[in-house]
């Protein structure tokens, strides 16, 4: 059962992931606290690098199955031209200010 993407309760987990399903790398890069850090898969990844890789270069998507944690985890089915589909983790810290300091994902 998927969770439409509006109805996410953490705004700034919604917009993360409307800009990922819209293909806004800008949109999504304003979500992002300066010096914001990720990991895929549990190592730390350099952030421009992976979402140019996994997101915006390969037409990256989510579908929310699952969130907690206030609306700050999620397990989505996440699909990108280079790996197809697969079920996927997200967790994010979400600062004082609404901007994400950090995520991390990985297969779920």
């Amino acid at each position: 059962m998927t969770i439409q993407t509006a109805k996410l309760s953490n705004p700034a987990v919604r917009a993360f992931v409307t800009a990922v399903n819209a293909h806004d790398r800008e949109g999504f890069m304003t979500l992002l606290a300066p010096g914001a850090t990720m990991s895929d898969d549990g190592a730390d990844r350099e952030l421009a690098e992976w979402i140019d890789r996994e997101i915006f270069s390969t037409h990256g998507h989510m579908e929310v199955d699952n969130e907690s944690k206030d609306g700050r985890a999620l397990i989505a089915r996440y699909s990108n031209d280079t790996w197809g589909e697969m079920r996927t983790r997200w967790s994010f810290v979400v600062e004082d200010d609404g901007r994400i300091s950090r995520f991390e994902t990985g297969q779920a």
